[in-house]
C-alpha cells in the first residue's frame, strides 16, 4: 500500500487519515500542534469503535492506528509517495506552505490539495511540481462518503491523475472530474445556498431551525443548509464563501455578515459544541 501523508489534523485531515489507514495506507499525520494531533487519533480510535453500531463494518481500532504516524514538521513527510493537504480555507496559509512542502518531500511526491473553492492551477504555482499537483475536494464526514470531485490543474499530468485516482478508489471513492474553476461544481451551489440561508436568519426572516425544516420536509434534505453549515464548520463556510467572491468579483458570493460574527465569536458548528444549532459535545 502507498505512504501517504496528511497535513492539517482538523475535521477534514482527520477523516482523510482515518480512511486511507482503514484501507490499509501506512499514514503520517502531520500538524503544528501537538494537542491537536492527539485529539485527532482518540477521534479516530472512537470512530472504529463505533463503526459496526453506526452501521459500518466492524474495524480494528488498534490495527488503524498502528499504521498512523504523527509528527509537527514536515520533513515527517519526506518518504511519503502522496501527500494530501487540508489546512484552513486560507489563500495565505496555503500559498505558504507549498514551498515548505517542496522541500521537504521527494521530487517524485504527489501533491493533493483538499480543498472546497482555491483553483488548483492558482496553487500549483506555489510549487516547482505543477505537473504533480491534483484537487480532490473530500466530502464531510470523509469516511462515509462514496464520492469526491476530482479536479486537476493546468499543469496536472495524466500520470498524476492517475496515481491519485487509483488511491481515491483504494479508499472506497469515485472521483466525479471537474474542471478547476474556484469551487468547482458543489461549492459554486451548496455556498450560495448556505450564504443565504444565512440571511434569512440574518434578517430576520426564519430562524435556523425553521430555515431547515423547509428544506427537509418540503425537498426531502437529509439536512437543512444551516445543519449542514454547522457541520462542514462555519468559519470554513465564510472562508469558502470569501474565495468565492474574491475569484468571481460578483456580489452574489458576498458573504453574510451573520457568518463573519460567528466565526468571530467562534460558533463553528459541530466542532465547537455550537452553530446555527447546539450539540451536546465539542
Amino acid at each position: 500500500m502507498t505512504k501517504v501523508g496528511v497535513v492539517g489534523a482538523g475535521v477534514m485531515g482527520t477523516g482523510v487519515a482515518q480512511n486511507l489507514a482503514t484501507s490499509g495506507h501506512e499514514v503520517t499525520l502531520v500538524d503544528v500542534d501537538g494537542a491537536t494531533l492527539s485529539a485527532a487519533l482518540d477521534r479516530i480510535g472512537l470512530e472504529c469503535r463505533m463503526s459496526r453500531m453506526l452501521g459500518g463494518p466492524e474495524l480494528d481500532a488498534d490495527a488503524v492506528l498502528a499504521r498512523i504516524g504523527t509528527g509537527t514538521e514536515l520533513e515527517t513527510l519526506a518518504e511519503s509517495a502522496v501527500v494530501i493537504e487540508n489546512i484552513t480555507e486560507n489563500w495565505d496559509l496555503k500559498a505558504r506552505l507549498y514551498p515548505r512542502l517542496d522541500a521537504a518531500c521527494k521530487d517524485s511526491t504527489v501533491f493533493v490539495v483538499n480543498t472546497s473553492a482555491i483553483p488548483i492551477t492558482k496553487l500549483a504555482a506555489c510549487t516547482g511540481r505543477p505537473d504533480r499537483v491534483m484537487g480532490v475536494h473530500f466530502m464531510n464526514p470523509v469516511p462515509m462518503k462514496s464520492a469526491c470531485e476530482f479536479i486537476p490543474g493546468y499543469h496536472t499530468s495524466e500520470a498524476t491523475k492517475d496515481t491519485v485516482r487509483a488511491l481515491l478508489e483504494s479508499m472506497g471513492k469515485k472521483p466525479i472530474p471537474v474542471n478547476d474553476a474556484s469551487g468547482f461544481v458543489s461549492n459554486r451551489v451548496l455556498m450560495l445556498t448556505v450564504n443565504e440561508a444565512a440571511f434569512l436568519v440574518h434578517e430576520g426572516v426564519a430562524d435556523a431551525a425553521t430555515v431547515d425544516e423547509v428544506f427537509r420536509e418540503c425537498f426531502g434534505h437529509p439536512m437543512g443548509p444551516l445543519e449542514t453549515a454547522d457541520l462542514i464548520g462555519v468559519d470554513t463556510i465564510l472562508y469558502s464563501v470569501e474565495v468565492l467572491y474574491e475569484e468571481f468579483n460578483d456580489s452574489k458570493y458576498r458573504p453574510c455578515p451573520l457568518l463573519k460574527q460567528m466565526t468571530a465569536a467562534g460558533l463553528h458548528g459541530r466542532k465547537s459544541g455550537k452553530g446555527f444549532h447546539s450539540y451536546s459535545h465539542a
